[in-house]
């Protein structure tokens, strides 16, 4: 499932991170750690901090630098009003979507159950 599951990945990940942040701000390390927390355990830090310098480019977010006890000041990226807007999409797509796939995988099922 690997590989299917990267390239799926990335055409969902953008959502996936502004769903993350709609909940609260958050720096690079804090929004991989939390992918980690649910099971996206294979994602890299240099593909969160790539698309956290993509959303900073698209206007989506919001950025603080806030200094940190160790090294440089932190960018704490927070979801802003063009933020919320994309992210609205984003799940009206996945749903959507969703309910696309579920209702093809019901009928497959069924055509495999059956023999066909």
């Amino acid at each position: 499932m690997g590989n299917q599951m990267t390239e799926m990945l990335k055409g969902t990940l953008e959502g996936i991170v502004l769903a993350i942040l709609s909940a609260r701000p958050a720096y690079g390390y804090e929004i991989t750690a939390r992918l980690r927390d649910e099971g996206f355990t294979d994602i890299a830090e240099g593909t969160i901090y790539a698309l956290l310098v993509r959303i900073e480019q698209k206007g989506l977010v919001d950025v603080e630098k806030v200094p940190s006890e160790k090294g440089p000041p932190r960018k704490v990226y927070s979801l802003n009003k063009q933020g919320r807007d994309q992210l609205a999409t984003f799940w009206g797509t996945w749903s959507f979507l969703a309910e696309r796939i579920e209702q093809l995988h019901g009928h497959t099922a069924t055509a495999i159950d059956e023999g066909a």
